[in-house]
């Protein structure tokens, strides 16, 4: 189904599908005389919660994003991400806001598999990115989010020799922060750092981790347990989570910085874990998504690891690694499984 906001009549929409009519639950709750929605966490690094956002300042993240993107009046955008999370609200509270015409597909793995001509705006998870790189061409403006994207997928994206008009972006943000205050480009141009919108402030603790003081999103200075690299007071690259920082034998490891020099050489996904271990407090082991595969092994085995530490203990092979609804892996859960 398409909305146009710019000649919004709800009550003449027909909302047939389960998801068409939790956008249009939303689209009431939006247009209500409270003040603000319900948005639910995805629980990827934690137990899910359910907590309540100003619409106000739902609107200010809303035209950052746009402004950042230069969308405007009548453009087209797709929405094919759940509404009960942050990502999937955005994506309607921008069409609101800049008065675009909404097309919405049932989130799944391919929910743009049936699109035929140009649209300017979407926003997606990795996953369903790679399950359609044939599609790409007709958005103008990609945004990815909810996990890390990986080497892999970024080498496939190149690959499909996109035009200079269509522009993907990593994003990097959080409920808190109102879906993302910060993007990285990766098509035309390949961006190490995020940069991040106009009135946000970045700095680091004591720890290394990133700091986020957004007013127009949130009036309270936004603690991460991200560990970054700050380029400069716009810039930044993120380095991995200190939650997930691995202690094996003294020396402390980032799964997030050996994932991405693994997924470099190998598409399937790959998660590095520590393992209780009497020795060395933790075992630092390597998780592949797929069959178990000499060759897998092999390519493993040459990757130039820089520290000998930083070799996996073992590797182990898993059918399918667990997700989070909108696509992240799920660290807790794949924990518990190989545990």
């Amino acid at each position: 189904m398409l909305i146009d906001f710019n000649n919004l009549n709800i009550n003449k929409l027909s909302f047939d599908t389960e998801f068409e009519k939790k956008v249009k639950n939303f689209l009431e709750e939006w247009f209500s005389e409270k003040a603000g929605v319900k948005v639910q966490t995805s629980g990827s690094t934690g137990v899910p919660k359910v907590f309540e956002i100003e619409k106000k300042k739902m609107i200010n993240s809303a035209i950052m994003t746009c402004d950042f993107l230069g969308l405007k009046e009548g453009d087209t955008a797709l929405l094919c991400l759940p509404v009960e999370y942050i990502s999937g609200k955005m994506m309607i509270v921008r069409s609101i806001e800049r008065r675009l015409k909404l097309r919405i597909a049932e989130p799944s793995l391919k929910s743009v598999e049936n699109l035929e001509e140009e649209i300017d705006f979407c926003a997606m998870t990795p996953l369903q990115v790679e399950n359609s790189l044939e599609k790409l061409s007709l958005i103008k403006n990609l945004i990815i989010g909810g996990a890390a994207v990986s080497q892999s997928l970024k080498n496939k994206i190149l690959q499909m020799n996109l035009s200079p008009s269509n522009r993907i972006f990593e994003t990097y943000g959080m409920s808190e922060t109102l879906s993302h205050i910060g993007l990285k480009q990766l098509m035309p141009m390949q961006e190490e750092h995020f940069t991040v919108f106009e009135n946000v402030t970045i700095s680091l603790d004591n720890r290394g981790c990133l700091k986020i003081f957004a007013p127009n999103v949130n009036a309270d200075e936004l603690q991460t347990n991200d560990l970054v690299d700050i380029k400069n007071e716009k810039k930044f690259k993120f380095l991995g989570r200190i939650d997930n920082v691995i202690n094996s034998g003294g020396a402390k490891i980032s799964p997030e910085t050996l994932e991405a020099l693994v997924k470099k050489e190998l598409p399937n996904e790959a998660v590095f874990m520590g393992l209780p271990d009497e020795s060395l407090g933790q075992k630092l082991i390597l998780i592949i998504e797929g069959n178990e595969s000499d060759e897998v092994k092999r390519i493993i085995s040459e990757i130039p690891f820089e520290k000998n530490f930083h070799r996996p203990k073992e590797i182990i092979f898993i059918n399918e690694i667990p997700r989070t609804p909108n696509g992240k892996i799920n660290r807790l859960e794949l924990y518990k499984r190989i545990t």
